[in-house]
């Protein structure tokens, strides 16, 4: 089993690898990385109001899918808190069941983040992101009653222009990435 400071020594390493994007990919990435040296548990959302979330970018043949943030109203890829005993990767991919219904895979084995955000995440919190790349059947999303009904696939054209600032510039790289459909 990891420790939590090999997790986060890991985690750094591969923050600190990450292409730039844009302006706040860069912000994002300084912020992340600063806030690490002085997180106790980065993981407990409890722990202090910054802590890490984990995010899946879902992709399938049929575009790229995002949902409408209940609260923010806001464009975005399904994510949210770390529960106890989990990792990133697997926090990213039981949000993306939660809040879509869609069953999603990692692209990449062992799981690699592909962008961060750092940004306000309601109650006073400070949300750094961790956003992997996923893959899901183009089905329709299932979202449970609960959660936000506003989850589509978009063409990647589309998803550019109504998703979130935080989340455009990675978009973006996916340009040419040979995914089906721009």
């Amino acid at each position: 089993m990891t420790s939590d400071s090999d997790a986060v020594a890991a985690l750094r390493r591969e923050i600190a690898g990450l292409p730039v994007v844009d302006a706040r990919a860069r912000q994002s990435r300084m912020a992340f990385l600063a806030a690490l040296d002085h997180l106790d548990r980065p993981f407990d959302e409890h722990a202090d109001l910054t802590h890490v979330t984990a995010s899946g970018i879902v992709r399938s043949d049929a575009g790229v899918l995002l949902h409408r943030h209940k609260r923010l109203g806001l464009w975005l890829q399904p994510g949210g808190h770390i529960d106890p005993g989990e990792t990133p990767p697997q926090a990213a991919l039981r949000e993306v069941t939660e809040e879509t219904g869609l069953d999603a895979a990692h692209v990449t084995d062992p799981p690699r983040i592909v962008h961060v955000d750092v940004h306000p995440g309601g109650r006073g919190h400070t949300h750094l992101d961790v956003r992997y790349l996923l893959r899901a059947p183009a089905v329709s999303p299932r979202p449970p009653t609960d959660e936000s009904q506003d989850v589509a696939w978009f063409t990647l054209v589309a998803a550019i222009a109504i998703a979130d600032p935080g989340l455009r510039g990675f978009l973006l790289t996916l340009r040419g990435d040979g995914l089906r459909p721009t």
